[in-house]
């Protein structure tokens, strides 16, 4: 006589309880970005600011030909310096 088989038994693994967020540390407030997300400036305004300050750079020169490209570059270095110092740097770029 054939005999019966009998079922598998089926085994519930229990999971561990999760653990607790780990309290934010002096070196994790440290490695926070120096710009607040609030004061993030997108590509368009960034752009709008590097025009104004070259703009402003060709004026103090009287508009000479020729020095175009020197001023963009000399405005994008110092908006993008003002930028990472944070919201007191974009007060003195308006």
């Amino acid at each position: 006589m054939a005999r019966e088989k009998t079922p598998p038994t089926v085994t519930i693994k229990k999971r561990a309880p999760r653990k607790a967020a780990a309290p934010a540390t002096a070196a994790a407030e440290k490695a926070k970005p120096a710009i607040a997300p609030a004061s993030f400036v997108g590509p368009g305004q960034r752009a709008a600011l590097i025009a104004k300050t070259a703009y402003y750079r060709a004026e103090n020169r009287g508009f000479a030909p020729g020095h175009e490209t020197e001023d963009w570059l000399a405005a994008e270095s110092e908006v993008d310096a003002k930028l990472l110092r944070g919201a007191a740097g974009l007060a003195d770029l308006n």
